[in-house]
């Protein structure tokens, strides 16, 4: 049977494809626990400093595998709560705590939760061809995967709303253009671009880089003060760090770095 996920470490990047091309890489259980393994192997594994994130065939992730969730008439109706509790909340919580940098390379559409799963990243890239969908609302349902509190942070509550209400899909260049990600490119440059980014991200102080995820993930819900506090805290951490101390001595030495991740 075809593996659901694909893993492979390059020059300190994981690479992780979601690989379920005939269904637009929509998730299924296998999926999502093949996923959360890939993804804790990232993270505990020391050799990884940056992750990357694709799929294969024409789609990045088109969401839920509907087929998991036919209702037929009289049937009963099932609990669409505790698949978001068992799985795609547990996975946005993953992406989002990984004390490393993660890259999404988005090659198609992506759609309802698919579309949050690359929001949670923390550097978009999408193929010119690729698009974003928030589909809920054509089912009848609600935005999940973080969704509701990514997508208005990204592009400002009016857009937000109307994304969500209407279910227009949004080209790659719009995307851009609206800051919903970080770069459109052409198609034929998607995995070359994402993996430069994502190799140079994996040279960095891995330390520092995850310290200011935490503290990005804790800004828009701390006042002033405590986000100060927070800043001083890792700060402190980041000074502490074999790479702090790398980094000084390379900026006396007039050379380039060579962080560790430590």
């Amino acid at each position: 049977m075809e593996e659901s996920i694909l893993f492979q470490v390059e020059a300190g990047v994981a690479v992780i494809t979601l690989n379920r091309p005939k269904q637009l890489n929509s998730f299924n259980p296998d999926m999502h626990k093949a996923l959360k393994q890939a993804l804790k192997l990232a993270e505990t594994d020391d050799s990884v400093r940056a992750v990357l994130l694709t799929g294969t065939g024409r789609g990045f992730c088109a969401g839920q595998d509907l087929n998991d969730r036919n209702v037929n008439s009289g049937a009963e109706m099932p609990d669409l709560g505790e698949s978001i509790e068992k799985y795609y909340n547990p996975l946005i919580k993953q992406i989002s705590s990984m004390p490393k940098p993660v890259i999404a390379a988005v090659n198609g559409v992506a759609a309802g939760a698919g579309a949050n799963i690359a929001f949670a990243c923390d550097i978009v890239f999408a193929a010119k061809s690729a698009s974003f969908i928030q589909a809920f609302c054509k089912i009848g349902l609600v935005p999940d995967s973080g969704g509701t509190w990514t997508l208005p942070r990204l592009v400002g509550s009016a857009r937000a709303k109307a994304l969500m209400l209407l279910g227009d899909k949004v080209s790659a260049s719009q995307a851009q253009e609206w800051g919903m990600i970080w770069q459109c490119v052409e198609d034929e440059e998607l995995i070359e671009t994402a993996m430069s980014v994502a190799n140079h991200l994996a040279t960095q102080p891995t330390k520092g880089l995850g310290f200011i995820k935490h503290a990005l993930n804790h800004s828009s819900e701390n006042s002033l003060e405590v986000q100060l506090d927070l800043e001083k805290d890792l700060q402190r951490l980041a000074g502490r760090t074999d790479d702090y101390r790398e980094g000084i001595a390379a900026f006396f030495d007039k050379r380039a770095p060579e962080f560790k991740g430590k």
